[in-house]
């Protein structure tokens, strides 16, 4: 998929239920790893670093579940945008089998933010202009 930033997962013993199959909270969990590590690498902005001043929320996600996934299956995700604001982008993500049969879809809308001065309050806050241009390397 063109300009998605792509990683690669193990489905692990901690990611599956009794049936064996991904518990459906672990695919989020997996889909905000994805997150913290687009901003690490594709950004150079590792979460340790983000959080000291703000953040970067969801304000909005939407998940189909598609297919199950097992223990041991290597999923290959991906994380896109579909549309950069000015302090929010609104992303596409896919998770999918080796065999390219997708297990999860969805999007995510996230939303940069500041924190206060005495850490009691966030307010959205555009993104720099040197993060908007890598930002904009992954919209599709």
């Amino acid at each position: 998929m063109k300009n998605a930033f792509i990683k690669k997962e193990t489905v692990r013993f901690q990611h599956v239920d009794y049936a064996g199959i991904v518990f459906y909270p672990r695919f989020l969990e997996m889909l905000n790893n994805l997150v913290e590590d687009f901003y690490a690498e594709a950004l150079n902005l590792p979460f340790k670093n983000l959080h000291e001043t703000g953040g970067i929320p969801t304000v909005d996600l939407k998940a189909q579940f598609k297919k199950a996934a097992r223990l041991g299956d290597e999923l290959t995700k991906y994380l896109w945008i579909k549309n950069l604001g000015g302090a929010s982008m609104h992303c596409g993500f896919k998770f999918e089998h080796e065999d390219g049969s997708v297990c999860l879809e969805g999007d995510v809308t996230l939303v940069r933010v500041d924190f206060s001065d005495d850490r009691k309050s966030i307010k959205a806050s555009a993104f720099p202009d040197d993060m908007r241009a890598k930002l904009e390397k992954y919209l599709l």
